[in-house]
């Protein structure tokens, strides 16, 4: 409806009856046609000008918030950790205004009982058109999420092995991802103290080359053509410019510019030990 006003009224300002009509039906148009789809994708749909942009974003922030406060309700009580840490990662992305209130409504939605997380799921893949690697942030980013308290439990693994599952992941592919995160934050932990024991006397040198493996996926065992092989899939799987290429919404940035710090420092201590270039 609101197209056909609009549409009638700057017809009429340009061009009196004949704009007016043309307007008309140019609103109409667009009431049955774009406006159908952005009542579908959500409020965030509003937030972007095209429908590339609608079918890979919108829904890409709705899933991602919903899902996660399905995750955060899992166990029965969303706690403060989890509020916060959906509120850290909404800072970090930079949502502010209406589109920060989409996304605590999205995380509220999420919590339902009857929440549909297998029809979420397959919505938003099938709108990224099953790019691995964007699907792929996006569960690296809920693994985080379930994360916050330190730990997995078991019903949150359990939902994290359906979004996976219906991601078109295999469940090894799952463990290697909560595996490889596990090593970054201490990988990143112990980056951050500068290499200094005297904080973190249980965490050696050889801890952190071994999460420095597990986080290119590699182990020591593997010749170096392996090791430089891994690297680079990686860092394409995670290089921000072609994510964003991809649909990844430039909101996820931040957040993809981490995970790829983290494996350039870890293929760089491996490099150091092994002496190649």
């Amino acid at each position: 409806m609101i197209g056909k006003v609009l549409g009638t009224l700057f017809g009429f300002m340009f061009a009196r009856i004949p704009g007016a009509i043309l307007g008309f039906f140019v609103g109409h148009m667009f009431d049955k046609g774009y406006g159908q789809d952005f009542n579908q994708m959500g409020g965030f749909s509003r937030f972007f000008a095209s429908q590339d942009q609608l079918k890979s974003q919108a829904i890409f922030f709705h899933s991602l918030f919903s899902v996660m406060g399905h995750i955060a309700k899992v166990d029965g009580k969303v706690t403060d950790a989890e509020i916060r840490m959906a509120s850290h990662l909404m800072d970090t992305m930079g949502l502010k205004g209406d589109m920060r209130a989409e996304a605590q409504q999205a995380f509220r939605e999420g919590k339902a009982a009857d929440f549909p997380l297998k029809q979420t799921i397959t919505e938003f893949a099938k709108s990224c058109h099953g790019r691995r690697d964007i699907l792929q942030v996006y569960i690296e980013i809920l693994i985080q999420a379930a994360y916050v308290d330190g730990k997995l439990d078991k019903a949150e693994i359990g939902i994290l092995e359906k979004v996976a599952q219906y991601s078109g992941f295999a469940h090894n592919d799952l463990l290697y991802l909560i595996s490889a995160f596990e090593a970054e934050i201490r990988f990143r932990q112990n980056q951050q103290q500068g290499q200094n024991r005297q904080s973190n006397k249980a965490y050696s040198g050889a801890d952190s080359l071994a999460d420095a493996y597990r986080i290119l996926g590699v182990s020591v065992s593997d010749d170096d053509k392996t090791v430089k092989k891994a690297y680079r899939k990686l860092m394409g799987e995670h290089h921000p410019d072609k994510l964003v290429s991809k649909g990844l919404p430039e909101q996820a940035l931040e957040l993809a510019k981490n995970k790829a710090q983290d494996i350039q420092a870890a293929y760089e201590l491996i490099k150091q030990k092994r002496g190649f270039r």
